[in-house]
């Protein structure tokens, strides 16, 4: 038997049926793991130890249902950007650093109802912002392939988590890109659903057009698996679909001969990293192979979607972070004597660099004089975006397209150029703005061994489509797959 953590969710959840190990000692391997990985990884913000220890020996002792649902009995951890009552929630910023939110997010309430034992909250850039976590107000999370390395962001900590074997899954948020990027970086599976297929109900909003959360995982039936789980409507989030959930873990075995894969030529480009380039071109001749269809398709407005991202984002984060003011809850700068003194220190010094510049230039852009030139316009290059996703599906069924134009780079090596840093989520950007779902899986790796990722993307609530053709490629390359060498000892 496996390592019981380098296990996916349903190799464990036949381990722990079949009695071969208990919960107990699954989340005691977790929690050593944990202890002996952390302090080097920084993935986990609050490890909340004791309560799942308790949960798990009230399986045990059959106190709870172990058959009463797939991920009864399995560790999870969660991005501390989603609430957890009674639980701290950062959002990985000091302006939320003692904050213990009176409610679940109705993704960790689903979690909790389909048995689910919550192992901690992981890191994360500054409210969701930022694609390397060195925007965390807690330290930067390390890839576990190459701990001098960024994991990827938002959801860094999320996805080095999973790598590194320190939870069985994870939760992430991806607004521009954040569950797709870390997955890609840290050699996971990372889906971002269609804007509204999972309820934002108690997810802190960066920016609320955009934010969708998602699961991390070992594999794509894990991802499969937890999607079921995640999705539904919600009548507390107006956002929310109305559509019923399919069994996406039964969908992903259906063949995929036949399948048309759009391969969009804006995202074959000259610049990108040379091993990411032949990585993915060898994963579109790898479906051909497969029996799917390789379908050359456009989308003309992919350059535009950058720019249009950094002045919806912005102008929707200046908006939603206003509440931050030192007032009802979060830091309040302690010397304050008048209110403006208290509204400003609190918000200065509470606040990172890379959330105040996103507050300013959100705040430019719907200022009066300038909305119309800025937000107004980005909403139109918005709408020509999901445009062009809209005639490729007429062509194809899913799109196949690199996550990132590199692999994971050196921690510090983009932090004085924001620019470079935002040109990093140029293949993720367009499909948060489009509200489509997309994937990240590994597909190869570079000459250094860093893992790359490959995206799949599909036509809205297509889910089920692009989970089928990641699971037929996982299967045919998983005798390539690799592991990061963590030593616990080292």
């Amino acid at each position: 038997m496996a390592s019981v953590t380098r296990m996916t969710i349903h190799e464990l959840r036949e381990a722990l049926v079949t009695k071969k190990i208990s919960v107990s000692e699954t989340v005691r391997a977790y929690l050593e793991r944990i202890d002996a990985l952390n302090p080097r990884l920084q993935c986990f913000l609050t490890v909340l130890a004791e309560k799942a220890l308790q949960e798990a020996e009230d399986y045990d002792a059959g106190r709870k249902d172990l058959s009463a649902s797939p991920l009864a009995g399995i560790p999870i951890a969660v991005k501390d950007v989603l609430c957890t009552e009674g639980i701290r929630t950062t959002c990985g910023s000091k302006i939320l650093e003692n904050f213990f939110p009176p409610y679940d997010a109705t993704v960790v309430s689903r979690l909790k109802s389909s048995g689910a034992i919550l192992l901690g909250k992981t890191n994360m850039d500054e409210f969701a912002m930022g694609s390397s976590n060195e925007n965390s107000a807690f330290g930067t999370a390390r890839n576990p392939w190459d701990p001098t390395r960024v994991p990827g962001g938002s959801s860094g900590g999320s996805a080095a988590a999973v790598a590194a074997d320190l939870c069985a899954a994870a939760l992430g948020t991806d607004t521009g890109g954040s569950i797709r990027q870390p997955a890609s970086f840290c050699g996971i599976v990372g889906l971002k659903p269609t804007y509204g297929r999972v309820s934002r109900y108690g997810l802190v909003a960066f920016a609320s057009s955009l934010d969708q959360v998602g699961p991390m995982t070992k594999d794509v039936r894990d991802a499969a698996l937890l999607l079921s789980v995640l999705a539904g409507h919600d009548p507390k989030d107006s956002t929310s679909i109305d559509h019923p959930v399919e069994d996406y873990a039964a969908a992903v075995e259906a063949s995929i001969r036949g399948l048309r894969i759009g391969m969009p030529k804006e995202y074959f480009i000259e610049g990108m990293d040379p091993d990411v380039a032949d990585a993915t071109h060898k994963a579109c001749r790898l479906f051909q192979d497969l029996g799917a269809e390789l379908v050359e398709v456009s989308l003309p407005h992919t350059a535009y979607g950058v720019a249009a991202y950094y002045i919806i984002a912005p102008a929707e984060a200046s908006s939603n972070l206003a509440r931050y003011d030192g007032v009802k809850y979060g830091y309040r700068f302690p010397e304050a004597r008048d209110l403006m003194t208290m509204y400003k220190e609190s918000r200065s010094r509470g606040f990172g660099a890379e959330v105040k510049r996103r507050i300013m230039l959100g705040t430019y852009c719907l200022s009066a004089g300038y909305y119309d030139a800025y937000y107004r316009k980005a909403s139109q290059v918005r709408t020509l975006i999901r445009r062009d996703f809209t005639e490729a599906f007429q062509k194809s069924d899913v799109l196949v397209a690199p996550v990132s134009p590199t692999a994971a780079f050196k921690i510090g090596e983009k932090t004085e150029n924001p620019l470079q840093m935002y040109l990093n989520d140029v293949f993720t950007l367009p499909a948060s703005l489009a509200g489509i779902p997309g994937l990240s899986l590994p597909c190869g790796y570079t000459t250094e061994g860093l893992p790359i990722g490959l995206q799949i993307l599909g036509p809205p609530l297509g889910e089920a489509t692009v989970l089928r053709a990641a699971y037929h490629f996982e299967q045919a390359t998983r005798t390539a797959r690799r592991m990061p060498s963590l030593s616990e000892n080292a």
